[in-house]
């Protein structure tokens, strides 16, 4: 226990401002995604853009990361572009609950995402934890593609990844990242039920 303390404190100390920056930014995009409000895509790219640069550097050497943040970076336009077209009587894009074909695609995305990402990771780099490493990665990819869709099971597949993702940053000593981690995992929960009852609504309002 005083080790982890003693590792918290230390994250903490080496933590540069850039890196702060982001995780405000990480911070801000999840309560706005919570809110349903579209300001969580250019949070959310100020904060990606930052730890794209920063993982990628020679000290972390965390490139499997660095890709997913550029994913997230391009899925951010995607999503921001998407979010803001017009719709009759309606500001931006519904919120609606993901179709067979939409949740079979999210599947692929993962299994498929989780074999490359191992395999890369197994073959053209150092890793040491190429099975979570991997999965971690394929298992946001695919809830990013559904948040960018306004699809509510986004939360589901976010959480999956977030709960991998925990241990495995505490078991690479990235203590502050695993307490951001947590903290947006439990944001999470509150997203999903906010934006199923917003879709319930919508439904009932429907018929």
């Amino acid at each position: 226990m005083n080790d982890l303390y003693q590792g918290f404190l230390e994250g903490l100390y080496q933590m540069t401002w850039l890196e702060g920056i982001a995780v405000f930014f990480a911070v801000l995009s999840v309560l706005f995604q919570k809110e349903n409000n579209i300001l969580v895509y250019p949070t959310g790219i100020i904060s990606t853009a930052i730890y794209t640069w920063l993982l990628s550097r020679e000290h972390f050497k965390l490139y499997a990361d660095a890709t997913l943040n550029a994913y997230y970076l391009v899925m951010s336009v995607y999503g921001w572009v998407y979010w803001a077209k017009k719709r009759p009587q309606e500001p931006v894009v519904p919120i609606t609950s993901s179709n067979g074909r939409e949740l079979i695609t999210a599947v692929l995305i993962s299994l498929g995402g989780w074999g490359i990402f191992y395999y890369l990771l197994r073959h053209f780099s150092d890793s040491n934890v190429p099975v979570m490493d991997a999965f971690v990665s394929a298992t946001a990819c695919a809830g990013m593609w559904l948040l960018a869709k306004r699809k509510l099971e986004n939360w589901i597949l976010l959480n999956i990844s977030n709960l991998v993702a925990v241990p495995l940053l505490f078991y690479k000593h990235l203590y502050l990242t695993s307490l951001l981690t947590i903290f947006l995992f439990i944001v999470a929960v509150f997203g999903y039920f906010s934006w199923r009852k917003e879709v319930q609504q919508s439904e009932i309002t429907r018929l």
